[in-house]
């Protein structure tokens, strides 16, 4: 898949399941239960025991599947390589890491650096990063995302961090292009109600939906 593309389709989707998880077999549990909720593009972060294992594994299964797998909590640059190498066809960082935004650019994959002043966000764009992680979004509130596009329109910002069913009207209508969401999104999974974990991603995607339009 091509970066444009991988760009492309997340914001389509609108939502970023963030996975997190104790162990390998929780993990594609609760992609299995995300992806039955209609969200196309899943987070693997690299808090995730055998994180990178995973991504192969997964880019494997759903190979011919309409689905993007990318991978967070990416601090460096080599275990971006390592991410990419292993099939991710998107990375985020929780910071902006210039060499982690070169190496992406070089492979051409799709990175999403963690921003969270104008300067950050304006030197991100000049570096290539088509969307801005907005992190941690709950340090500031959907407005944090109007006060960006005032000086720089240019910008596609996604935040994560606080972001919930109660709240993401606001974020997308602020001018969000996607949300990232981990916690609020999976937290059926601590006790093995995967069910639970699909009827969340469902009522996301629908929110997005509806908020996008009514803006």
């Amino acid at each position: 898949m091509k970066r444009i593309e991988t760009i492309q389709k997340i914001m389509e989707c609108g939502v970023v399941a963030v996975i997190r998880a104790e162990s390998k077999e929780e993990g594609i549990k609760v992609i299995e239960a995300v992806k039955k909720g209609g969200i196309k593009a899943l987070e693997i972060t690299m808090t995730v025991p055998g994180a990178i294992d995973i991504i192969k594994e997964i880019s494997e299964i759903y190979k011919d599947e309409d689905l993007i797998i990318g991978a967070g909590t990416v601090l460096d640059p080599e275990t971006a390589r390592a991410c990419i190498l292993a099939g991710a066809k998107y990375i985020v960082s929780p910071y902006l890491d210039v060499e982690t935004v070169k190496m992406c650019n070089r492979y051409r994959v799709a990175i999403m650096p963690g921003i969270m002043t104008v300067k950050e966000a304006v030197e991100a764009l000049e570096y290539g990063a088509e969307i801005l992680k907005v992190f941690p979004g709950n340090a500031y509130g959907p407005s944090i995302i109007s006060s960006f596009k005032g000086p720089i329109p240019q910008g596609n910002f996604m935040p994560t961090g606080g972001v919930n069913l109660d709240n993401i009207k606001d974020w997308i209508k602020a001018g969000a292009v996607a949300v990232g969401t981990g916690g609020d999104l999976t937290k059926g999974a601590k006790t093995g109600d995967y069910e639970l974990v699909t009827e969340t991603a469902a009522k996301f995607v629908e929110e997005v939906r509806k908020a996008r339009a009514n803006n």
